[in-house]
Parts: structure tokens; sequence; C-alpha cells
């Protein structure tokens, strides 16, 4: 049986997108070196992208934007990333595994799904699209620090670190930001009260 699997990353930043990726892999493949990105160095995550996408069966990308994770909430801009992920693959898998304990709705996807709570460290296919998702991400971070170098993007990713609260109190929120998440919402209120 194909199995497909479905991560995300980038729900826990304060901006850029949340990217998912979707990777099918033939019955009891198992590529070399896969397993959870948050295990592997960025260098070691950069090799496998290539790997894995010369090696899976099929894989595919979903994003989610500011505004959409803003007008929808992180959950289910995550979602809305993930089945837009599935539904770009060029072979549909005949069950799903999606990390976590939430699936998304696909409509007209017809095998089975299934949720499984730390997929990144169980499952091979769950495993390789956390690192399609992270390097895709860590990639945007890196083109938005270029538009935006004040942030430190290309350090922190947009997650809520002590550098990255900093920034974000002297300089205000630039148009990536998720003005939905709290330190955003206080920053600009700031801003704002300062003016």
């Amino acid at each position: 049986m194909q199995i497909g699997g479905v991560d995300e990353a980038g729900r826990g930043p304060l901006a850029g997108p949340v990217v998912a990726a979707a990777v099918v892999l033939a019955p009891g493949q198992i590529i070399a070196g896969v397993r959870d990105s948050k295990q592997l160095s960025a260098r070691r995550r950069e090799a496998l992208f290539d790997v894995i996408r010369r090696e899976a069966v099929s894989f595919a990308i979903g994003h989610a934007d500011v505004a959409e994770i803003d007008d929808l909430n992180i959950l289910h801009a995550s979602m809305l990333a993930m089945r837009r992920a599935v539904e770009r693959l060029d072979v549909m898998p005949e069950r799903l595994r999606i990390d976590g304990n939430r699936a998304p709705d696909i409509p007209g996807y017809v095998g089975s799904t299934e949720t499984v709570v730390g997929g990144d460290r169980l499952c091979p296919a769950i495993a390789a699209a956390s690192i399609l998702a992270k390097v895709v991400r860590d990639r945007e971070m890196l083109r938005l620090d270029a538009r935006f170098p004040q942030y430190g993007f290309a350090q922190h990713k947009g997650y809520p670190t002590a550098a990255h609260r900093e920034t974000l109190q002297r300089f205000g929120p630039c148009p990536e930001h998720r003005r939905s998440f709290r330190p955003v919402r206080l920053a600009l209120e700031a801003a704002g009260a300062s003016a």
C-alpha cells in the first residue's frame, strides 16, 4: 500500500507563511537518513531535500500566507496548507498519514486518512514531508530576510526568540508579521500609542 505522509512547518512563528508538504512513498520504502526534521541540522535537511524529491513516488508543497493565517487562525491555515499539498500530488496514495491529531478535509480524496501524533518520528513518509516543509519554509524566510533585514529572519525564521521580540518592539511589525498573534498585536498597539 502506498502511504502519503503530510506535515507542516511554521505554526509557531510570528511571521511568514505556514508551509505543508505531502510525500508519497512506495510500499515499504525507506529513504536513508530521513527522520524528523527537528533532529537534523539545516545542512543535512538541505541534502535530504533533493534526495526525497528524487526518490519519492510523488511530493507536493502547499502554503497558507500571513493574510490567510490572520483570517482563518493558525490551525485552520495549517489544515488549508496541508489540503493544498495533498491536492497537488501527481499520485494519490491509498492512505494518508497526517502528523498530529487533526486531519484536513480533502474533498474528492477517496483513500483512508489517519492522524499520527509524533508521526515525524514514527512514519517515514511523514518524516520526509517534515523535511520538505521545513526546508521550503526556511528558504522563504531567507527571502523575507532580504526584504526586511532589520528583523533577523535568517537567524530565527520568524520564531518568537528574544532577539525577534526586541526587533518587533523597536521597528513594529512588517507586512509579513501575523497580526493575529499576541506579541505582534501588542507591538502594533505600542506603535500606535507612541505615534
